[in-house]
């Protein structure tokens, strides 16, 4: 019965997408959805196959030079290891994790010399703040970067090395929307730090961690083949969107949501109604962006071309629940994390899961 009531209610939430689609100029054409199927995304990938289950609101991932991953589960304070075909393994639980409301472990990301190094980074909320800390399994952490806003929603949380090697954090407003807007608050930004957690010579604003500025909870971090960084953000009550992100922007919260920035903010690159997306993770793979949706319960492919985006699709809608993230491997293969678990969804009997969409022979 639990699992026909969660059928029914995302069969719902599907019907009232296309109403809101079709009657939305956000973003022309969205109603063309799910290209691939009800459970496959179509565009040169096969079907799902699941590489974890009953995992606890997984929330980051970053892969294993051996192809396998670590997953970060949001209000348990894991890490675990995870592989196709094998048994997930827990190899950490980060201490001082204080999970609450949207808070606890969660961005995960590996040294871009982790054969030589094994270190590994988190953003975990304490019950004061936010912070970025570097450790090796089994030793102490090293905290980089304390003091970023905490509250109960808006904490950000992905981090993800860029193509220059710098380790880049998303942050949240802690829903306060003056942090966004405060040069002396690490709150509402996108930060950009060397591996070591110092502040880069060549960031825009002289020692500080700050690249970008005007954000009211960014998620997601992705990067095209050019180097151009695009980030995900949650609005308030009105549009979801895409930036592209560049040294010193200001995107505008909380005096502008979405598009209307005029000259002294920056307009997003795509906008979406709320109810169809809430973006966390996303990634770029083969010249197209994928932004995993919460609220909206699907999977956006979002095609590029420069630093312009060209008509989103819908895959993958109501058919997994919650999307918390998406990664393209090395093979180029996609993982996706399901959030059913987080409080808000409608876990099935597998949830959460990591699934894996390989390339298609």
């Amino acid at each position: 019965m639990p699992e026909l009531r969660a059928t029914r209610a995302r069969l719902a939430a599907a019907l009232l997408a296309g109403v809101l689609l079709a009657g939305c100029g956000v973003v022309p054409g969205l109603g063309q959805d799910d290209p691939g199927g009800e459970r496959g995304i179509g565009a040169g990938f096969a079907a799902a196959e699941t590489v974890a289950r009953d995992l606890e609101a997984p929330w980051g991932l970053a892969f294993l030079p051996d192809g396998g991953a670590l997953v970060s589960e949001r209000d348990s304070g894991r890490i675990l290891r995870v592989r196709p075909g094998a048994e997930s393994e827990e190899v950490a639980t980060v201490p001082g994790v204080a999970p609450r409301g949207e808070g606890g472990l969660l961005g995960v990301a590996v040294s871009p010399d982790y054969q030589r190094d094994r270190l590994v980074y988190a953003y975990l909320s304490t019950t004061d703040d936010n912070r970025i800390v570097r450790f090796r399994v089994g030793e102490a952490l090293q905290v980089l970067v304390a003091g970023i806003p905490r509250a109960a929603i808006h904490n950000g949380g992905r981090i993800a090395f860029g193509p220059d090697g710098m380790l880049y954090a998303g942050t949240g407003d802690a829903s306060d929307g003056r942090n966004a807007q405060d040069p002396g608050s690490l709150g509402g930004k996108i930060l950009r730090l060397r591996p070591d957690g110092g502040v880069p010579d060549d960031n825009p604003f002289p020692g500080s961690p700050v690249w970008s500025l005007g954000h009211r909870n960014v998620q997601g971090l992705a990067w095209d083949a050019d180097g151009r960084l695009f980030a995900t953000e949650f609005g308030q009550n009105r549009v979801d969107e895409i930036n592209l992100v560049e040294r010193g922007g200001n995107y505008g919260w909380p005096e502008v949501e979405g598009n209307g920035g005029g000259d002294r903010f920056r307009d997003p690159v795509v906008t979406w109604p709320t109810a169809q997306a809430s973006p966390s993770g996303a990634t770029i793979a083969g010249g197209t962006l994928y932004a995993a949706a919460l609220r909206g319960e699907r999977l956006w492919s979002v095609p590029l071309d420069g630093g312009r985006a060209g008509q989103p699709r819908a895959l993958l809608v109501g058919a997994y629940g919650r999307l918390r993230h998406v990664a393209v491997a090395a093979g180029g293969s996609l993982w996706v994390l399901t959030s059913n678990r987080d409080g808000r969804g409608d876990p099935s009997a597998d949830d959460d899961r990591v699934l894996r969409f390989p390339r298609a022979r």
